[in-house]
C-alpha cells in the first residue's frame, strides 16, 4: 500500500496544527479589519445607503461564520495537496480581504475600496477554481464567502455613488 502525503499528515497530528495555523491567519485578517473598523457602526449609520443595505449588527455574525469556512477550506486543501498554487491563491485573497476594511472604513476611500473588492472577488473566484481541483468540499465552503463578497461589492458601489 502506498503512503501519500495526505496519509502522513493525518497520522502525524500535523493536521490539527495546520488547522490552527489557517485559523490564526484568518484571525489576523479579521483583526486587521476589526481594528480599522473601530467606530464603523456609527460611520455606517451616517452614510447614505441603499434601502437594501443590512443593519450594522449583521456583519459580525456573518463574518464569523465565513471566516470559519475560509479556514476550514484551506485546511481541507492542504490535507489533500499540501502547499501549492491553490493555497497561494488563498493567501492572496485573504490579504485582499484584510485590506478592504481599512480602505472603506479606516480611510473612507469608497471608490478605491470598490476597486479593491473587485480584485478580492476575482481572487476568490481563482481560489474556488483551484480548490475545486483538490477538494470539492473546500470549494463549496468558499461559495457563501464569494456570494457575500458579491453582495458587499454591490453595497460598496452603491455607498460610493450615494456619498460622492
Amino acid at each position: 500500500m502506498r503512503t501519500t502525503a495526505e496519509d502522513t499528515r493525518r497520522r502525524d497530528g500535523s493536521g490539527w496544527w495546520a488547522l490552527a495555523g489557517f485559523a490564526a491567519a484568518v484571525l489576523a485578517a479579521a483583526l486587521i479589519g476589526n481594528l480599522a473598523a473601530s467606530g464603523a457602526a456609527a460611520e455606517y449609520a451616517d452614510l447614505d445607503r441603499p434601502a437594501w443595505s443590512p443593519p450594522s449588527w449583521l456583519f459580525g455574525p456573518v463574518w464569523i461564520a465565513l471566516y470559519v469556512t475560509i479556514a476550514l477550506a484551506a485546511w481541507l486543501v492542504w490535507r489533500r495537496v499540501g502547499f501549492g498554487p491553490a493555497l497561494a491563491a488563498w493567501v492572496v485573497q485573504l490579504a485582499l480581504n484584510a485590506a478592504w476594511t481599512p480602505l472603506f472604513f479606516g480611510g473612507g476611500r469608497y471608490g478605491l475600496a470598490f476597486a479593491e473588492i473587485v480584485l478580492l472577488w476575482l481572487a476568490i473566484g481563482v481560489t474556488v477554481l483551484l480548490f475545486s481541483r483538490a477538494s470539492r468540499a473546500a470549494a463549496a465552503l468558499l461559495l457563501p464567502y464569494w456570494a457575500w463578497v458579491t453582495f458587499a461589492a454591490a453595497l460598496n458601489y452603491s455607498i460610493w455613488q450615494l456619498n460622492s
